[in-house]
């Protein structure tokens, strides 16, 4: 189920540099503070949201941790409260990081964004990146591959999301950002809507059902 650590240390700097890139593109500043495809959510946001995706990467990374360790990405999606509880409501979006983010500009962002993804590059050509990396938030670590591939799963969806909310192409990922993430989320969709749902969804348009892997 694991791809192995060398090669998602080396397809996330890239995910990472392509959602910068979309972050950074006129249409984004432009239309900072207009609602986003996402509900209750600005465009700047969810280019917030986005872009934290390397920050986190480069402040957990080195970070030691003694929390459990989960087997898989796919456990760590099964868990977590934001899939098991659904979508937030106005007012905890409204009072969540990504908004309070947004209200410093697109500049901060652009800065902040460009130097953690440095900062990631570097702990991972140095070896200074954990083998286990924890997510406080959640209460649990898992190994570095499998957090590598949570944040590439979250940089290729809300990649779409930033782009289809300003107007853009949806960025085009390479095979070694894209095919981990389009496997997971087909795990993911298979463990929450069955198997049959999402053969009926890919070859029968006729009958097909939701497959939303959240």
């Amino acid at each position: 189920m694991s791809r192995s650590v060398d090669a998602l240390d080396a397809a996330f700097p890239i995910a990472a540099s392509i959602a910068l890139e979309l972050i950074r593109r006129p249409e984004v500043t432009a239309r900072w503070s207009d609602p986003s495809a996402l509900p209750h959510l600005s465009v700047g946001g969810l280019a917030c949201h986005l872009g934290r995706q390397a920050v986190r990467a480069a402040e957990l990374l080195p970070m030691p941790t003694d929390l459990p360790t989960l087997e898989s990405a796919d456990d760590h999606y099964e868990r977590a409260a934001w899939v098991t509880e659904g979508p937030p409501d106005e007012a905890s979006v409204a009072s969540g990081p990504d908004e309070a983010e947004a209200v410093r500009g697109p500049a901060e962002l652009h800065a902040r964004c460009a130097q953690s993804l440095e900062d990631v590059g570097d702990l991972l050509s140095r070896g200074a990146a954990r083998d286990v990396v924890p997510i406080p938030w959640q209460g649990w670590a898992l190994r570095r591959g499998e957090f590598l591939l949570t944040r590439q799963l979250e940089i290729v969806v809300h990649s779409d999301d930033l782009a289809v909310s300003v107007g853009v192409p949806t960025p085009e990922f390479p095979a070694e950002v894209f095919d981990p993430v389009r496997d997971l989320l087909v795990r993911l969709a298979v463990r929450r809507r069955g198997q049959s749902a999402l053969i009926s969804a890919l070859s029968r348009s006729e009958r097909a059902r939701d497959i939303s892997a959240f």
